[in-house]
């Protein structure tokens, strides 16, 4: 069978501070070593003007609809905010939204960035498609990711059994599930 060819868009980073250890950092590094435009957005201390300020340095001069976008936790709610809010920029063709939290099991220091705007057609305008991914036991998320997030913007969501918040201490330092994603062209997320 003829191999399919890989995706080789550039890919933006949205996430918290990122350890090292955690799959923001190691998929960066798995796509700069296979030759990738990789532009990574790890927000320490972010607040919602620094974060959207960052996203949009990140995402300024790519191409429109060519650039995968990958969000976690408090990047998830940056992404929600700009795409409810967006007036022009490049737009991603394609977004996964992983563990994003709710507002009862955030970090006290992400208070700014709720409520979060749930409307469906700002997210859907704002990449070609947007794919979300959550753990059945995400502790900064209690009311489960497909109800707090999935079913309000009417999204196609994977819930990964055990998978926690996605950090190296839940076991996702490398994760091959979100490489594969980054190489194939589909939207739907393969846990």
């Amino acid at each position: 069978m003829p191999r399919r060819p890989t995706r080789t868009v550039p890919t933006v980073l949205l996430a918290g501070e990122a350890g090292e250890r955690d799959w923001p950092g190691w998929l960066a590094e798995q796509l700069f070593a296979a030759g990738r435009e990789v532009r990574c957005c790890f927000l320490a201390e972010p607040t919602p003007a620094t974060a959207q300020a960052a996203l949009a340095e990140a995402v300024a001069g790519l191409p429109e609809d060519g650039f995968d976008l990958l969000a976690h936790s408090v990047g998830c709610l940056v992404w929600l905010h700009h795409a409810a809010t967006a007036t022009g920029g490049p737009r991603p063709a394609r977004v996964a939204l992983v563990a994003p939290p709710a507002a009862d099991g955030a970090p006290a220091e992400w208070a700014g960035f709720f409520p979060v705007p749930l409307a469906v057609d700002p997210v859907r305008k704002a990449a070609d498609g947007t794919v979300l991914v959550g753990s059945d036991n995400d502790p900064h998320c209690p009311p489960g990711v497909a109800q707090q997030y999935g079913t309000p913007l009417k999204m196609a969501t994977t819930v990964v059994s055990g998978a926690g918040s996605f950090t190296a201490a839940d076991g996702y330092g490398p994760w091959p599930a979100v490489l594969d994603w980054c190489g194939r062209d589909n939207l739907a997320f393969r846990a």
